[in-house]
Formats: C-alpha cells, structure tokens, sequence
C-alpha cells in the first residue's frame, strides 16, 4: 500500500489539497469570523468594527509606551477607565484618518518616505563616518521596539499617507486682525478683584472625629486604603556578559589574532609638528585669501633661508592663539586629529622638514615636522589578556543571537520552572521580594522595566505560575521571571491605617464646613454688599493671575460685569472656598507691535486647531462612526483622595 502512495507521490499531493483546502476554507475561516465575532465591538469606522481586543491591545502598547518614558508613573492612573477611554477616542480617530486617506487615495512616493527616514535624528545617529547607514544597529533600534525596517517603513509610510488627510486646514488656517484683537483684547482684559478664602485646613482644626466616625468613614472608603499586589519572584537574565562568561579561548587562536592585529592594537603612529598659520577662512574674499597666501609665501621663504628660526617666526606672524606662543607646537598627534590637508602634509614629511604652503579651511600653513613616536610593538605575553577580552566579546556578540533562542525557547517549553533552562545556559537563578507593578524610586536593570513587571503581574504568571516569555528589556538584554508568591491587592485594617483615615476624615469634614460657611456668606453679601469682609483689592488677568489659583481666576473673568460690584463663589475642592468680588473692569493695554503680531500667531493656532477639530468631526460624521461605550463621567478628586496627593 504505502509502495504505492510512495509511486504517485504527485497525485497524492494533489488529491490531500483537494480535500484540505475547501475544508480549512469552510471550517477554518468560518472559525476565525466566528472567534473575532465574539470579541465585544466597541466602536465602528466606515463599517469596519473595533473589538474590545484590538481597544485592549491599544492601551497595553500606550501604557507601555508611558510608563517607558515616565517609570515613577502610578499605573493606576493609566489603567483609569478616563484613560482607557482616551486611548480608544485615539484609535478611532487614526481610523477615521486612514479611511479619508483611502478613499482621497493618498500616498506616499519612496523619494518622500527616503527623505523622512534621513531627517529622523535617531536614525542619523546610526550613520558611519563615511555616511552609509549601519544597518546592524538600525535593525537593533527598530527590534527594542518590536519591529523590522519593514515594519517600521511601512509604518512611515503610512503615516506619512494619512498627515495629508489634516494638512490642507491645518496649513491654511488663519484669522482676520480685527477678530484676532477683538478676542485677544477680552481675553486678556483685566479685573480688580477682592477675596475671602475659606480654607479647608482652618476648619478641620476644629473638628474632632469619633472612633465611630472613623470606622464609618473607613468601611464607606476601603478603595481608599488599599496595600498594592505584590510578588515575590525568580528570574533568570541573559545578555552579552553571560554569555561571554562560557566561552573559552584557546592560545592558538589567540595567537593567530595576534598576529593579524599586531599592528593595529599597538597603536598608531603619532608625529608632533609645528605650524606658523594665516588665518583666512575659506568664506572669506578672493582678494583678502590671495593676500593671505601672499604673507605665507614670504613666511616660508624666511624659514627655508634659516629653519631653526622657524619657533621664533612662528611666535612674531602665526596667528593660531593657541600655539603661537610655543613657536607653533602643536604637540604630537595620530591621523584624524586634524583636518585632512594638514594632516596629508605632515604624515608625508620627514623629521626635521618643512612644508610648502598647505591651504585648509582656516587659512595657509607652514608646516614644519619635529618629531615621529612610532608605536611600540607589544609582546603576544603583554597584550593576551586583552587580545582574551576582545575575542571573547566578538564571539559572544556572534553567539548571543543562538543563545538567546535558547532561552526563548526554554523558558516557554518548560514554563514551570527556569532550572532547565538556568543549567543548560549556565545562568544564576536570582530572586527578588515585595515586587510591586511600579518600580521603587531609584530602582535600576531588568526590576525597573514597565514591560518585565507588566508580565510578572499577568495573569498567567500570578495564577498558573508560569514562567513569563523571555521579555527584550533592551538591546543584547533578555529576562524572564517566574512568580514563587502573590498577594493580591487589600485593604488594610483599620488599625493599621487609623492616622490616615483620620486625616482623610478630616479633609473631607474640613472642606465641606468650608464650602457650607463660605456659601452663606455669599448669599449674605450679595443681599448686603457693605457687610463683606475681603482682602486689598488687586488686579488680575489670565496673563498676570497674582498667584491666585487658576479657579478664582477664571471665575472672577468669567463673572458677569454688566452690573459691578458682583460677587462669585468657588468651590476650591479639597483646599475649601472662596468668595471673589469683582468692583472694576480693566481694558488691556494695547501691547507693543512685536508682542501684538506674536499673540495674533497664537490666536491663529487656537482658530486652527479648532478648525481641524470640526473638519475631523465631518469626517467622523462621513464615515459613520460610532463608539459604543459610554464616556465615562468626568472624574472629580474629592478632599479625600486630594489630601495625600
């Protein structure tokens, strides 16, 4: 039978794609709609449906993205359902972009993606000397971040293609002068204003809370006095040093190195001239740089005539501030220290001689060579130890790659313990107690990375134990770490947190008192102005608020001036209460011409930013978009939370 299958090999093949295909097509495909169909959709873009997956996906690469660049960051901050919600407005608006760049068919030509990619200052770091990109480090970069140069240019590329989508409102806005200064003018307009401060700390002073106010206090608040999850771990690191560690030289290969690089790691050989310089930069006139030339000419006669005067010319006509005064030493120097012509001309000379007149960008040279240090050769016993420590480096830069699949691969295979894998790759088990999602302040290595701690702190980790995946925490720099205990987040007890309590109690009681006198005091001098009892009057604007917090500011400018004095009340959240009084409206004054054009360019910003705004609530509105998640309720921080913040 299997003589047979093993005869018409071909019509085997083609009758096993018969039936697999139409198979993977009916069932497998149907099995993929059927799983991203379960996926809960949160929004919609042209007809196209954003799941909770791709939302939730989203907001890991985003706080990833923040708590890379800000570490001290509270993770509980980014996980907010305000924050959530922020990331899943982004996600549909660069949907909204990509569907209008589709449908105007806006691209991008490789000579424009070409000429973004060379003014990106990153990728300009990577570049030789010579100018040519070192593609070993670009493919280092772009894989910290998860990426090939294919990606990445894709991604360019596509960002590049939806730019076009805002740039012809956000290149074209602009406002009219008169209406630039007439909003300007009542923006800036100026208030005398008077205060009374009701402040939270003054009332709180004389309260005095009961046990069983805490205790009520403390059971309605829990959310409040929580101890944050924490892990204890293990962990095992691989990086260039570990594997440098296993590898071993043997002296015929050091040898042979030797004798290869003997040269080049003996160093280079150094020459130490003196010059007499006339300076004439290369921007400088034709007939000043020929006049220039002219006084070298005659110098290098003079020295020609009689070299050893050449210290003493040097210190009467060089004009290099810097060596002159050493009859133009210039100490010894290895090629490349100076620019090329001068340097062409002193590595051509020999000891005692003197140049002709060498042109540089600084001017005209007499070069006149004192001395050559040719570089010692070292004994194969003098440089091993070193000749040792740059091979190994160079094999484990080559090896690293091998070993860290390895590790990848050890580390998920056996997910239940890192010892296979610590043993095969001769790595140190290590551990680390009371890990919490936010690194301690000052914290360093693999414990301060976002990413590391976001795996330790997964499910899969904290429930099942598993080890987690080998995670890059940076370039040449992989972990994976494996949870040996959990505690779950909990509230403290009462006895444990009783002072805190106490002062949150108080900070809540305290502002309410405030806010409860202070609004009787507002209704009493409205009603009888005469009987207010307020601060010295001063004068304010957005631009010049007095350190006054932002609220009263913005209340006393917001508050009605058809009939003054008029008061207002503001509530200053956990600091209390305040009353303002506004008696006079100040017109600005009119700002010197420069000032004046500079606000108007701003203003024209404001008009722009806000005509891009309505033009992408048009497109929203083109391609049918729709969120389906509620926003949630604009978060308010309460005395109690505030007082610790």
């Amino acid at each position: 039978m299997f003589d047979s299958i093993r005869k018409h090999t071909k019509v085997t093949m083609a009758l096993l794609f018969l039936l697999i295909v139409p198979s993977f097509i009916l069932f497998g495909l149907d099995g993929y709609n059927r799983s991203r169909e379960q996926g809960t959709v949160v929004a919609s873009v042209d007809g196209k449906d954003i799941i909770q997956s791709e939302w939730d996906r989203a907001h890991q690469n985003e706080v990833d993205r923040l708590r890379a660049s800000m570490p001290s960051l509270d993770p509980k901050l980014l996980d907010s359902p305000e924050a959530r919600y922020a990331t899943l407005e982004r996600l549909v608006r660069d949907r909204v972009i990509v569907a209008a760049a589709d449908q105007s068919k806006l691209t991008t030509s490789d000579q424009r993606l070409a000429r973004e990619l060379q003014e990106n200052p990153e990728i300009a770091a990577l570049r030789k000397p010579d100018g040519t990109l070192d593609m070993e480090r670009y493919r280092q970069l772009l894989g910290s971040q998860g990426m090939t140069p294919e990606m990445f240019e894709a991604r360019v590329r596509s960002d590049l293609s939806t730019r076009q989508v805002l740039v012809g409102v956000a290149g074209t806005g602009f406002s009219a002068k008169s209406v630039a200064d007439a909003a300007l003018n009542a923006y800036f307009e100026k208030r005398e204003v008077q205060l009374a401060r009701f402040n939270t700390a003054d009332f709180a002073a004389k309260l005095s809370p009961t046990d069983a106010d805490l205790e009520q206090f403390y059971k309605a608040n829990e959310n409040l006095f929580q101890a944050p999850e924490q892990a204890t771990i293990e962990y095992v690191v691989l990086d260039v040093d570990t594997v440098k560690k296993n590898i071993t030289i043997n002296e015929q290969d050091l040898k042979g190195y030797y004798e290869q690089n003997v040269q080049r790691l003996s160093g280079a050989e150094e020459r130490r001239a003196s010059h007499i310089l006339i300076n004439s930069p290369k921007t400088a006139p034709a007939a000043e740089r020929q006049a220039a030339k002219a006084k070298a000419v005659e110098l290098l006669a003079l020295v020609k005539k009689s070299p050893d005067s050449f210290a003493d010319v040097a210190r009467k006509n060089s004009q290099d501030s810097g060596s002159a005064p050493n009859g133009g030493d210039l100490d010894f120097f290895a090629r490349g220290a100076m620019v090329k012509p001068f340097e062409d001309a002193a590595f051509a000379l020999k000891k005692g001689d003197i140049s002709d007149v060498v042109e540089s960008d600084f001017g005209y040279h007499i070069i006149k060579l004192t001395d050559i240090k040719a570089p010692k050769q070292r004994s194969f016993e003098e440089m091993k130890p070193e000749l040792e420590a740059e091979l190994k480096k160079q094999q484990a830069q080559k090896k690293f790659s091998e070993t860290a699949e390895a590790f990848t691969n050890g580390v998920y295979e056996q997910s239940d313990s890192l010892k296979p894998v610590a043993d095969r790759l001769k790595l140190d088990i290590k551990t680390a107690a009371g890990l919490t999602r936010t690194p301690p302040q000052g914290a360093a290595g693999v414990l301060a990375s976002p990413k590391f701690l976001n795996a330790i702190f997964a499910s899969d980790a904290t429930e099942k134990k598993r080890n987690t995946e080998a995670i890059e925490v940076a370039p040449n720099l992989l972990v994976s770490g494996r949870v040996t205990q959990y505690t779950p987040a909990r509230t403290m007890p009462l006895a444990e947190v009783k002072e805190r309590v106490r002062q949150r109690w108080l900070a809540v009681r305290g502002a309410e008192a405030a806010r409860k006198e202070g609004a009787a005091k507002l209704a009493a001098w409205k009603a009888s102005p005469a009987a207010a009892v307020l601060s010295e009057a001063v004068l304010v604007s957005r631009d010049a608020p007095q350190k006054l917090p932002a609220q009263l500011v913005d209340a006393a400018l917001r508050t009605d001036a058809s009939a003054l004095p008029a008061f207002a009340g503001v509530d200053l959240g956990a600091q209390g209460y305040a009353i303002v009084k506004v008696s006079k409206v100040v017109p600005r004054e009119a700002p010197a011409e420069a000032a004046a054009r500079q606000d108007r360019n701003q203003y024209s910003q404001w008009w722009t930013s806000a005509e891009s705004l309505a033009y992408y609530n048009t497109l929203k509105e083109r391609f049918k978009t729709e969120i389906k998640v509620a926003r949630p309720a604009p978060g308010k921080i309460g005395a109690a939370e505030a007082v610790t913040q």
